[in-house]
């Protein structure tokens, strides 16, 4: 799965919006704060909600620091005013952010960025710190992203819970696997490849000594995230640095997967641009830790460039350094509690998930007037789409799922989102049958916050469909919430919904819809790569050669062996 995302980044973005709107917010004293820095101030969000932006929970990792783990946030000088989201960690601009007047592929953000964005209810304080903790871990592929594109205020006045969305560092600066930078290591989670998980380890331990300020209660933190930072929560799972910082964990359409040390470095072939590739192309031949970190931002990301100018994506990540990842890989770590941080784990995928990717796809997608896409062949459309998405649920939901359950570790709750109610833009655009319950889409819902996919919000979220998206919002938010405060979402706390039942070997999901579409339902059945091909082979909805490109099409989630062997079952070699 590590390399679906490739390419297609510009489908993630989303609109960064602290719900301020134009003016810029106002100090507000009863928000003052003490933390281990000194003396903060936030601001009234909007009404029952505070928020305090941009706060520092370690020092830039910049010049002597790159690479290396985070240092501790240095003091404030004076009152520090959490009032603005923090600038990016490092990263290119993704495709679709020209439609805010950015070019895409241009370097963007600050090395000084390990920084996190807090919501609470009005009120909330160390006199009444027994709130929940949810910390949000943002995705993009771990090499784009960051805290202010996701507002956490109406899930933590909702819910009654304190949010926290935190920034890490991403591409080669978060995932570097270099021996030279290894031998220079002066404390010895420097030794680690996986900086960004680090960078997430830190911002939990500055939670845990933290948040009470907040009204939040350091002993009872869930960790969540989506796509990449679905992944960074397995990886926190599996990260023996991680022990005790947190007490759940909800993937959101997560992955499993890890890559060798020797791999990412260079030491064995399968990769591309490896630590080794991309130091030659910083420094040149010869080079030493020393120039690496010596190197100017523009440089560093200069040699993911390719002769064109347009950035490489693909570099290894979620690596198997022995320091924050076992050396035996992410996925082995869950087959036994006594190897991975058993907390109660919800996981889950979107029924569409690879919609919102193939609707960037000229070989599907027709694209008209630059803005109207029209599937070429809705059948196969649709069709590729299933198989593809059932091969992430395969991989996030039935391999996860029964692999931790099987290790010894019952607390395991399973989902699958289905919401496709966002019916016709511009006459002829079907977003139902386009994106339908597509990648990224369940984040508003979870976060009950509909300004979320830029100028699409208002054509996926009207009018049409409010009463039953807002039944789903409070719905998820209220498991997701009650999961957070007793580790079992149960029926979703006062509410009494649908109970939710842990997963079993006979798959157990909560079906996540809209009141229209059944609402919340328990589902059952489980799936596998064995069932899939069975039915690929057997679907008549597709010729020879549509069926070549499915298995094409799932090939990256492949071990090599097994889709030889596929592409040879299915007649496609």
């Amino acid at each position: 799965m590590r390399h679906i995302w490739l390419g297609l980044l510009g489908v993630l973005a989303v609109s960064a919006c602290s719900g301020t709107g134009e003016r810029p917010p106002q100090p507000l004293e009863a928000t003052v704060r003490t933390v281990g820095q000194g003396e903060l101030v936030g601001f009234q969000h909007s009404p029952g909600a505070w928020a305090w932006l941009g706060v520092p929970f370690a020092a830039a990792p910049e010049g002597d620091l790159r690479w290396r783990a985070p240092r501790p946030a240095p003091a404030f000088n004076g009152r520090f005013e959490a009032l603005e989201h923090p600038e990016p960690c490092p990263q290119f601009t993704s495709a679709l952010q020209a439609s805010s007047g950015v070019e895409p592929g241009q370097l963007v953000g600050s090395e000084d960025c390990l920084r996190l964005d807090i919501y609470a209810p009005e009120g909330a304080s160390s006199d009444n710190a027994n709130r929940p903790v949810m910390v949000w871990i943002h995705g993009g592929a771990n090499v784009w992203g960051f805290a202010g594109q996701y507002d956490g205020a109406q899930l933590a006045k909702d819910q009654d819970v304190v949010v926290v969305a935190v920034q890490y560092r991403l591409g080669g600066l978060g995932f570097f696997a270099s021996d030279t930078l290894r031998a220079d290591a002066t404390d010895p989670r420097d030794a680690a490849a996986n900086f960004a998980l680090l960078d997430q380890i830190a911002a939990l331990e500055w939670v845990r000594g933290n948040i009470g300020a907040f009204g939040g209660d350091a002993g009872n933190v869930t960790i969540f995230g989506e796509s990449a930072g679905g992944h960074n929560v397995a990886g926190l799972l599996a990260s023996p640095l991680a022990s005790g910082l947190f007490h759940r964990a909800i993937i959101q359409s997560g992955s499993f997967d890890s890559v060798s040390w020797e791999a990412a470095s260079g030491a064995e072939p399968g990769q591309s641009n490896t630590s080794d590739e991309v130091a030659l192309r910083i420094a040149g031949d010869g080079y030493t830790a020393e120039a690496l970190r010596a190197a100017d931002l523009e440089t560093v990301f200069n040699a993911y460039r390719g002769d064109d100018g347009a950035p490489f994506l693909n570099l290894p990540r979620m690596i198997e350094d022995g320091v924050t990842i076992p050396r035996d890989g992410l996925a082995n770590a869950f087959a036994s509690p006594d190897t991975f941080n058993a907390v109660p784990v919800i996981t889950g995928t979107n029924r569409d998930e690879m919609k919102l990717f193939n609707a960037f796809r000229g070989d599907l997608v027709n694209r008209y007037l630059g803005v109207i896409l029209v599937s070429r062949n809705r059948q196969f459309y649709d069709t590729i789409a299933e198989y593809q998405s059932r091969t992430w649920r395969i991989l996030a939901v039935d391999q996860a799922a029964s692999r931790i359950q099987a290790g010894g570790h019952g607390d395991v709750w399973a989902y699958r989102f289905d919401w496709d109610e966002q019916g016709r833009a511009l006459f002829v655009m079907d977003l139902s049958h386009l994106l339908g319950a597509a990648h990224a889409m369940e984040i508003p819902f979870v976060f009950n916050h509909f300004d979320f996919f830029g100028r699409l919000d208002g054509a996926m979220f009207n009018s049409n469909n409010a009463s039953g998206r807002e039944a789903l919002a409070a719905a998820m938010g209220a498991y997701w919430a009650e999961f957070a405060r007793t580790g079992e979402p149960g029926t979703g706390g006062p509410t009494n919904l649908p109970r939710w039942e842990r997963w079993n070997e006979n798959g157990l999901l909560m079906r996540f819809d809209s009141p229209q579409a059944n609402g919340q339902e328990l589902i059952t059945g489980t799936d596998s790569f064995e069932q899939l091909e069975a039915d690929l082979a057997a679907d008549t909805r597709l010729d020879d050669a549509q069926r070549c490109t499915v298995v094409e099409a799932i090939a990256a989630w492949r071990p090599r062996g097994s889709l030889d062997a596929m592409r040879q079952r299915m007649g496609c070699e």
